[in-house]
């Protein structure tokens, strides 16, 4: 039987290509098409490797509109070959010149699913606030805030758009770096905030997944409605909990993974939601503590079709100094 698995396990890996599809997939999800542009083959040949890989129990997958984005699942059995000689490739992998070269070419989709969005965004601006109404998010959003009691707290509001949540914040007494990487956004968030107190609310351009923020510098930080715009949510998240402080809390508003395609045309969605197990891995996998997860499966009061949406909640681990 132990033959017979390595003679398994070096059958699926010894083909090049297919390690660097791992290489890439323990990286980052990507669709079948975003593969192909990175690897510069055929998207015959990577259909192909993929559906090798994914008989060995090496992928996992989820649709996404009409994409399907797969992902590295490392596989559950209890027999190490697999894992231990992924170990071993993975090392080799990292200091040759093409998958260097795949990693290169990996930011740059990444640039892209960024630029499709953020010119949605461009081109919408000062709109966005009779747009994101389909959202009928008033409730959720108060839901959020209520969740950063006491108040003088330090916190980010990531992806601010027009600046409504960080009022909010700041009319609750909080102290609110809000962030968004579009100008026209920011310029609306401005207008909408000139009332407020001077430093209640600070405005800074800049990518959720490079916050304009130093480490620990937060008390809490919140993304409400934004991930599902982002090319890596998971990089996002990562984000959040660099800039918040021990003790500090991370707060994610959000919908529960979805099938209506015509937001991703209408409302210019690069993701159709998130699985709630996704979001509690991305917590787990940090180390956050005091996970809470709520579902708010009461949305479709204005007769639109919407998803349900969830509130997730954590914070990272007190200081033991």
């Amino acid at each position: 039987m132990a033959v017979q698995m390595l003679q398994r396990v070096f059958k699926t890996l010894i083909d090049p290509t297919r390690m660097r599809i791992l290489f890439l997939l323990e990286r980052e999800e990507l669709a079948v098409q975003e593969l192909v542009q990175i690897l510069d083959t055929a998207q015959s040949t990577v259909s192909r490797h993929l559906g090798i890989l994914r008989e060995a129990g090496l992928l996992q997958d989820r649709r996404e509109g009409t994409s399907i984005y797969y992902r590295f699942g490392p596989r559950e059995d209890p027999d190490p070959v697999w894992s231990e000689t992924w170990k071993l490739a993975r090392r080799s992998l990292t200091e040759d010149s093409t998958t260097v070269s795949d990693l290169a070419k990996l930011d740059l989709v990444l640039s892209r699913r960024e630029v499709s969005s953020g010119r949605w965004f461009e081109a919408v601006g000062a709109e966005w606030d009779s747009i994101r109404k389909v959202f009928n998010d008033d409730v959720q959003r108060a839901r959020a805030i209520s969740r950063l009691i006491p108040p003088l707290l330090r916190v980010a509001d990531i992806g601010t758009g027009t600046g409504i949540l960080a009022r909010e914040l700041a009319m609750s007494g909080v102290r609110v770096v809000a962030i968004d990487r579009s100008e026209r956004m920011l310029q609306a968030a401005a207008a909408k905030l000139q009332d407020l107190p001077e430093g209640a609310v600070r405005l800074v351009r800049g990518e959720a997944n490079d916050l304009p923020v130093g480490d620990n510098a937060m008390d809490a930080a919140m993304a409400h409605m934004v991930l599902h715009y982002l090319a890596s949510p998971a990089d996002a998240v990562q984000e959040m909990i660099r800039i918040v402080k021990p003790g500090g809390r991370i707060i994610i508003v959000d919908f529960v993974h979805h099938d209506r395609t015509w937001m991703q045309s209408e409302l210019g969605v690069l993701w159709q939601g998130f699985a709630l197990h996704q979001v509690k891995r991305w917590f787990d996998d940090a180390g956050l503590c005091d996970v809470r997860i709520e579902v708010d499966e009461k949305r479709n009061r204005t007769g639109i079709d919407l998803p349900n949406t969830f509130i997730a909640v954590a914070s990272r681990p007190p200081s033991r100094n």
